[in-house]
């Protein structure tokens, strides 16, 4: 048997085994040396990426209070990053076919670690705003891409892990960036809080540059307009593709909704916690490091379309619980709701990858478009329901999007099943 790497001989044919360098790359597998190397750098990816776009949102009141400006105006300082980041994503992906995957994404994160780094020595609310705004522009190469490629080098039966440990590591990051700005601002300045995340999603920018392999399985497009439009138009040609788009902005949007507004109830009669109580509450967000990843791995296995429903009923479930009065019920809520959204994205991004066959960047692209406008839109929508009908009025809103989202993944199910990985004949057809 020949060791890895090197070509057999076959003594009794006629014909000589194919060099090497023209027998196709093998695909990455969970449990091997390089799958924990790629899967270390698009964690400290995914950590640095959301750090980096979620620090400023506990430190408004000191944009209030240092820049004489209101809360409305404090809030762009995360609003004008997701807008222009929604958009820009659009495009990654088509910059990504011409200039490959891990340039772009490892400029991404280098040019927006400097951004905030940037940011934390501004004196001016105004060009604060425009380093945001252009933080929005450099943080597109990295989501969209980061998915298409785990979608084309990593094998059917592993993309589910790695793209669950992946966004453990955008758990963490989204987690940890408000954290650690938020304590550095309390103990020392906001400024000091936006250097330090600034310096972490750095050095993680390193790392990633250092440890993620080089792509084996994209052949480099040039960038045209043209071209660009139309594998955008491929993208929608499958018959699974729109639904999962769909799924994405209820997904997000129903998430961003109760994390929004579940704090005023708390902070009200009968509760009156305190602020720092509440945000201990909230720390129930890193459960999704571990629920994107069991539930990624759970639908390799399984099957996407025998698992995604679950997450939807889990969420469902979940805002149930927030309109009961006990607080522990409440919490238990918000943990049925957290550990879903995290499983439910794991799988629908992974199975966007799997369908979108030569249109992986742009579709990819698209669902992270329709994943960031459900935040938008409906995150901002949950306080029309909570104004005119309290808490319940915020959780029915939730319910009829989570059940759109059920209702999705049932007409998923009948969808017809992919082909198998590539070398037909070697390997059965995986469970989609």
């Amino acid at each position: 048997m020949a060791s890895q790497g090197e070509v057999e001989s076959v003594p009794h044919s006629g014909h000589r085994p194919a060099p090497p360098e023209l027998e196709p790359a093998p695909f990455i597998r969970h449990g091997t040396p390089i799958f924990r190397q790629t899967n270390l750098a698009l964690f400290a990816a995914g950590l640095a990426t959301f750090g980096l776009l979620y620090c400023t949102q506990p430190l408004m009141p000191e944009f209030s209070k240092d820049y004489g400006v209101s809360a409305a105006t404090a809030s762009l300082s995360l609003s004008l990053t997701t807008g222009v980041l929604a958009v820009a994503m659009l495009f990654a992906g088509g910059v990504s076919d011409a200039w490959g995957r891990k340039s772009v994404m490892a400029a991404s994160l280098l040019s927006s670690a400097v951004l905030v780094l940037l940011t934390a020595l501004v004196p001016d609310w105004h060009m604060l705003l425009i380093l945001r705004t252009l933080l929005g522009l450099t943080l597109s190469g990295l989501p969209a891409v980061a998915m298409t490629y785990l979608s084309e080098e990593m094998h059917p039966e592993s993309i589910g892990l790695g793209m669950g440990l992946y966004i453990s590591g955008n758990a963490i990051g989204g987690m940890g960036g408000r954290l650690v700005a938020g304590v550095m601002a309390d103990f020392f300045s906001w400024r000091v809080g936006v250097a330090t995340v600034g310096t972490i999603g750095l050095i993680a920018g390193l790392v990633f540059w250092r440890s993620l392999p080089p792509s084996r399985h994209h052949m480099r497009q040039p960038l045209h307009l043209g071209a660009l439009m139309g594998r955008f138009r491929l993208a929608f040609r499958d018959a699974g593709l729109p639904w999962l788009f769909a799924e994405g902005f209820l997904l997000l949007g129903a998430f961003v909704t109760i994390y929004n507004y579940i704090g005023y109830r708390l902070l009200a009669p009968p509760y009156g916690l305190s602020q720092a109580v509440v945000g201990t509450i909230f720390s129930v967000y890193l459960i999704g490091t571990f629920s994107s990843a069991w539930m990624g791995h759970l639908a390799g296995r399984l099957g996407r379309r025998k698992v995604l429903w679950t997450a939807f009923a889990l969420m469902l479930f979940g805002v149930g619980l927030t309109m009961t009065r006990p607080l522990i019920l409440i919490v238990a809520g918000i943990v049925a709701v957290t550990f879903g959204f995290f499983g439910g994205h794991s799988i629908a991004s992974s199975w966007v990858g799997r369908r979108a066959g030569n249109a992986k960047a742009q579709a990819s692209s698209m669902y992270l478009f329709s994943y960031y406008m459900g935040s938008s839109l409906a995150g901002a929508s949950g306080g029309l329901f909570y104004a005119s009908h309290g808490w319940n009025g915020v959780a029915l809103f939730v319910a009829a999007l989570v059940i759109a989202g059920l209702l999705i993944a049932w007409r998923l199910y009948f969808l017809p099943p992919l082909p198998g990985p590539p070398s037909p004949g070697t390997e059965p057809p995986l469970p989609q």
